[in-house]
């Protein structure tokens, strides 16, 4: 029977893909008429460019995005805190990639059409609930029209993101996403990048940050990458911020003010916000983890599953290893109750502490704020304030909660191997 999945986007396309290569049927249902690329910047870590690569598509991956080079975290005032190698410099066996979420989007739809052929993937039909029993999973679908049908198979997983109508019917009273006072500004700017030409960079602290890194290599004719950016500032939680009006278009007045001192030998960041052609606007949101994902023969995956802060570059990333977990769980054990109980036991305990770690003082940029309240971000020489050592592990020690452990990512065989079929 078919694998039934609710969603078309990066973790739906993801599975799909993966159904395919180990012979599971399957069928994808996606709300939206049309695919469209749409989105900004993200970032994609080694644990899941292998997985990418194992899918046979390390050359479509390199076509649209550029190789991260390193990371460095510097003070509202551009001094510099930590930097460290990303990716194959810092001993990876595969590459971080900055790449721009449309058109990854966009590549692994077409990859898919033309492996699987067009009838694998349905638009136009938005998921409203599910049945479950001992032999099949039902899928509830309605249109724009108000027209209604269901699709049945072996089991369910709800692909539908942060607002997913899968996850609303496991846990009716859950109430709409949590957000954490933060409201974050988007934008892409074509311009020469900083540093290395491949650097990504945090600036700042909680209370106010810059994130920027280039989504595209350099044009060698002009010298210019398309750079992605994002500004963040935090807000009290009573305050009446537009918490729930989800890529909005922004005017740049609206918070380009906090940051016109942030100009750097470096960086322009006033410059850069400037020459943005768009510029939208989210809240910063997330939710609680849940109890359990696997309902009978529906589970959850990617951000229906797990949404975090977009804080650790693991967001997309995390939806593609969930989806290459669920494989290696049906080559193991089948379409079945099992493996979706296989899944979920080895992957919501482990996304559940990145939602904690995101929300707190576990994540990676904690280091930010740590900096802020010693100095005020002025220093002459940072192992005056921090010594290095401490640095470094506060840098390793979420590598290896979030799953990037150089060591221990580089020593795990294939999660599916190249010739496995179910």
């Amino acid at each position: 029977m078919t694998v039934l999945i609710a969603g078309g986007g990066i973790a739906g396309l993801a599975l799909g893909l993966t159904c395919h290569q180990i012979g599971a049927p399957f069928r994808i249902f996606e709300s939206v008429d049309e695919v469209k690329p749409l989105g900004v910047g993200i970032n994609l870590q080694p644990s899941a460019v292998r997985e990418l690569f194992d899918l046979g598509l390390e050359p479509h991956l390199g076509a649209i995005g550029v190789r991260t080079r390193d990371y460095g975290m510097y003070t509202k005032t551009g001094l510099e805190i930590w930097t460290e190698p990303r990716g194959t410099w810092a001993g990876y066996k595969w590459p971080q990639y900055s790449v721009h979420r449309g058109m990854l989007h966009m590549m692994l739809y077409e990859q898919l059409l033309r492996r699987a052929g067009p009838d694998c993937f349905e638009t136009g039909w938005s998921a409203t609930g599910f049945e479950t029993s001992d032999a099949r999973a039902v899928l509830h679908l309605e249109n724009r029209a108000g027209e209604t049908r269901t699709e049945t198979g072996a089991l369910l997983l709800g692909a539908d993101g942060i607002h997913s109508a899968i996850r609303a019917r496991m846990a009716p009273d859950e109430g709409p996403p949590a957000w954490g006072g933060f409201i974050l500004w988007r934008g892409t700017t074509r311009m020469k990048p900083f540093l290395t030409g491949a650097s990504m960079v945090m600036v700042g602290y909680d209370a106010q940050r810059f994130v920027s890194y280039p989504i595209s290599e350099t044009d060698p004719g002009t010298g210019e990458a398309l750079v992605n950016w994002i500004a963040s500032i935090k807000f009290n939680m009573d305050d009446s911020w537009r918490k729930e009006d989800w890529n909005r278009l922004a005017d740049r007045d609206d918070f380009l003010p906090r940051y016109e001192e942030w100009v750097f030998d470096w960086l322009d960041v006033p410059a850069m916000v400037r020459a943005s052609d768009r510029i939208y606007e989210y809240p910063m949101v997330d939710r609680d983890p849940l109890d359990r994902w696997t309902h009978g023969r529906v589970s959850l995956i990617g951000d229906a599953a797990h949404a975090a802060y977009p804080v650790g570059s693991n967001g997309a990333g995390q939806a593609i290893v969930d989806a290459r977990k669920l494989g290696a769980a049906f080559l193991a054990h089948g379409l079945t109750e099992q493996a979706l109980r296989v899944y979920e036991d080895e992957m919501r305990p482990a996304t559940e502490k990145v939602i904690h770690a995101n929300r707190g003082s576990g994540g990676p940029d904690a280091i930010l704020d740590v900096i802020e309240e010693l100095c005020g971000g002025v220093f002459d020489d940072i192992h005056d304030v921090m010594p290095h050592e401490d640095l470094k592990n506060h840098a390793d020690k979420y590598k290896k909660l979030a799953g990037f452990s150089i060591d221990e990512l580089n020593a795990l065989p294939p999660l599916i191997p190249e010739a496995a079929r179910l």
